[in-house]
């Protein structure tokens, strides 16, 4: 921590030399170099709103690495989402897209269901289908320019006990089960020409590909359906240096949150064959005490290129199992062994396509967990309305120990990965994704078809399938092909 302390330090000090260069001033307006999409939110899935056409204005209200968020006008109104850099241009004295400006108070929110069937039952769980509900609600005051807050809340519901029964406002985010109602945003960010200061709980991103990214170590996830998780939000301090195209930044999270793992009754826990027929329950968690902190570096440019080290907790659990007297119950207690990574990134735009990659370097100070090496590549090539990306996510393992843990980040690498997206029109898009193991003994696929209808309705209908081997990350999950529908009405 001191160390991480006093190199930040001596970067705030060295700003003034940096400093010459011109520092962009948010909101702005910026100018669309090429047809390209505009996405949701920087996810798994990467969800395009809409294709917008060479030429088109649109407003610029931050940077969210490795995207810019900005508003543009569409048949269906007013749009926030997430672009490339370099598929804008920055355009200060252009006008803004009319109809968009910076509010003093606003909000956006959504209402989502979802219906999911399975095919097959499994081992663990006999139900194959269930449906899920979602409301979302986020609000946002700026009384000044430099000044924001912002406040969301997430209720939920399952017909699959998946959701906390009780009513009570859950902040921590440590439990087993999704909240009822949960905390999803509540933070105070200030902001000026050089700093930025985001306070509370928030989603911290690092990293810049897409499928799995190793430097991205502020990002739990829930991992209740394996192949379809989400970012969980942490609570702590981000500030941010911004000295012309270097920025600097560093994170302190007083409390770890933990990734969500997979209900042990349901289908998504894979119970080794070694214990069955015993009896298997929670003996819940060891949560550590201490802070995380992190410090990263990265510049922006005609290539974006990033370093980072991280010094806390691996937010996935190493498993102790204990068997009691009568060798009939099995009790898992989940522990969260101390992690430090050291990690780089590349993002470099040529003609033919734009080359991404990312590594980390993972080790235990306690010498508890293995250390590794992550690593990814990608190739991304827009043509048109199309949008191809294909790598390789590897792992090189350095020094083995031996551990027990749940860990989807290692157990998707050495795969081949890949993704292609189609704009069909304003309205339509579709998508398919896909990782194969080299060895060949898992696969995993999935397609899907979204379409907005007036102002605020969207439906999704997606199907996923997975084949392979018990013995093998992906190919476990064999039995858990599905398909789902989804309707959200944004408001």
């Amino acid at each position: 921590m001191k160390f991480i302390w006093a190199l930040f330090i001596a970067l705030a000090v060295g700003i003034p030399a940096f400093a010459q260069t011109p520092v962009t001033r948010f909101p702005v307006p910026g100018t669309v170099i090429k047809a390209s999409p505009v996405f949701w939110s920087r996810d798994t899935n990467r969800t395009s709103i809409v294709l917008l056409p060479a030429g088109t204005t649109v407003l610029i209200t931050g940077r969210s690495d490795p995207w810019y968020r900005i508003v543009f006008q569409t048949p269906a109104g007013e749009q926030t989402g997430f672009m490339a850099p370099y598929d804008i241009r920055i355009d200060p004295d252009a006008a803004p897209p009319a109809g968009t400006r910076t509010r003093v108070l606003s909000e956006r929110g959504f209402l989502e269901g979802r219906a999911i069937g399975f095919p097959q039952t499994s081992p663990t769980d006999a139900t194959r289908t269930f449906f899920d509900g979602l409301l979302r609600q986020e609000v946002f005051l700026k009384p000044a320019r430099w000044l924001q807050f912002a406040g969301g809340l997430d209720v939920r519901g399952s017909s699959h006990d998946q959701v906390d029964s009780t009513w009570q406002v859950d902040f921590r985010d440590r439990g087993t089960l999704r909240p009822r109602i949960g905390v999803r945003r509540l933070t105070a960010t200030l902001n000026s020409s050089h700093f930025t200061l985001d306070l509370g709980k928030q989603l911290i991103r690092w990293g810049m590909t897409d499928v799995l990214s190793p430097t991205d170590r502020f990002a739990p996830r829930d991992y209740l359906s394996v192949i379809d998780s989400e970012y969980l939000p942490v609570t702590g301090a981000r500030a941010s240096i911004n000295a012309g195209s270097e920025r600097f930044e560093i994170v302190v999270v007083p409390e770890m949150t933990p990734s969500r793992l997979p209900l042990l009754t349901q289908r998504w826990a894979v119970i080794p064959s070694a214990i069955t027929g015993v009896t298997v329950q929670d003996n819940g968690a060891v949560f550590p005490s201490s802070s995380q902190q992190g410090l990263r570096w990265s510049h922006v440019g005609r290539f974006e290129v990033g370093l980072s080290v991280f010094d806390g907790f691996n937010h996935l659990p190493e498993i102790t199992a204990e068997v009691n007297q009568d060798l009939t119950t099995v009790s898992l207690t989940r522990t969260y062994p101390r992690l430090r990574t050291y990690g780089g990134e590349i993002m470099v735009p040529t003609r033919a396509f734009t080359l991404k990659g990312e590594a980390a370097y993972f080790t235990s100070p306690t010498s508890v967990s293995d250390d590794y090496v992550l690593y990814v590549f990608e190739l991304e090539r827009q043509v048109g309305e199309w949008l191809f990306d294909v790598g390789y996510a590897g792992e090189l393992v350095t020094e083995p120990r031996a551990d027990q843990m749940f860990s989807a980040e290692r157990g998707m690498a050495r795969s081949v990965i890949g993704r292609v997206a189609y704009t069909v029109d304003p309205r339509r898009t579709l998508a398919v994704e896909g990782a194969a193991r080299q060895n060949g003994r898992g696969v995993y696929a999935k397609g899907e078809f979204s379409q907005t209808f007036g102002q605020h309705w969207r439906l999704t209908l997606a199907a996923a399938g997975i084949a392979g081997e018990d013995d093998d990350f992906l190919g476990q999950y064999h039995r858990n092909s599905n398909a789902s529908a989804t309707f959200r009405l944004s408001f």
